[in-house]
């Protein structure tokens, strides 16, 4: 794993802040991983990525999270603070990409997701279609008491199988807290979507540098290049001074 230099790390953030969010999280695992081919990136599942965002989340910002969450019920917010340990799942090293599901007389052969899947989702689409576009894609072969089915014609029961199966194969990809409100006492689940997180964080600092170098090239004359090679504890003490 490469270790982002601020530079790098603000070319992808400056490349990625007007894509889709999976072609963001391929920036970012290509800027991090640049010995693994992006079509290799792509066919990772979509827990196997977000293992390796939580990974390089660690490595930029540290293992402690931070975030508000809102009660459903009350409004509330909670203020969360957790390890990236405390949401990683141990998935093994080999994963079982082909799956199979008998149930009712079915037969169904699938996958789990990629990104490559994410990218294929019509834009724009609603949750049930994107859902059914997904699910389409995932499923290699679906047999009824031995005789091939279209796969939109699977019942409801057996996609909600074939969904869970794919959910406990690549359990990373389906982060979710159990929170407690102390005002209602509601309890719910809340889905942790790793991506969208460490994105969100990288805006921010991206917006925080470069108002640093704007004040430090206006002070000092210097270069981007140059303030952008500095570590961010002498970019800081610069910035101190110049508050002093």
């Amino acid at each position: 794993m490469n270790l982002l230099t601020a530079s790098e790390l603000l070319s992808v953030w400056e490349r990625g802040r007007s894509q889709p969010s999976h072609r963001q999280a391929m920036l970012l695992l290509g800027a991090a991983y640049p010995d693994t081919k992006s079509e290799e990136l792509a066919g990772l599942s979509i827990g196997r990525r977000d293992a390796r965002l939580l990974t390089l989340r660690e490595q930029l910002f540290g293992p402690r999270l931070a975030s508000i969450a809102v009660c459903p019920e009350c409004g509330e917010k909670l203020e969360l603070s957790f390890d990236v340990s405390h949401i990683r799942v141990d998935a093994g090293e080999e994963q079982n990409l082909r799956l199979a599901l008998e149930m009712e007389g079915y037969e169904v052969l699938f996958r789990v997701p990629d990104s490559n899947d994410l990218a294929a989702l019509a834009i724009g689409a609603d949750r049930e279609l994107g859902r059914s576009i997904m699910l389409k894609r995932c499923l290699a072969e679906v047999r009824l008491n031995g005789k091939e089915q279209p796969a939109e014609e699977l019942p409801s029961n057996i996609v909600a199988a074939v969904t869970q199966r794919m959910s406990q194969a690549d359990p990373q990809a389906d982060v979710k807290l159990r929170l407690d409100c102390p005002s209602c006492r509601h309890d719910w689940l809340a889905v942790f979507d790793i991506l969208s997180y460490l994105w969100s964080e990288i805006e921010s600092w991206a917006k925080r540098l470069l108002r640093e170098i704007h004040i430090l090239a206006r002070s000092y004359g210097w270069r981007e290049a140059d303030i952008l090679a500095m570590s961010a504890n002498r970019r800081q003490s610069y910035m101190d001074m110049l508050d002093a």
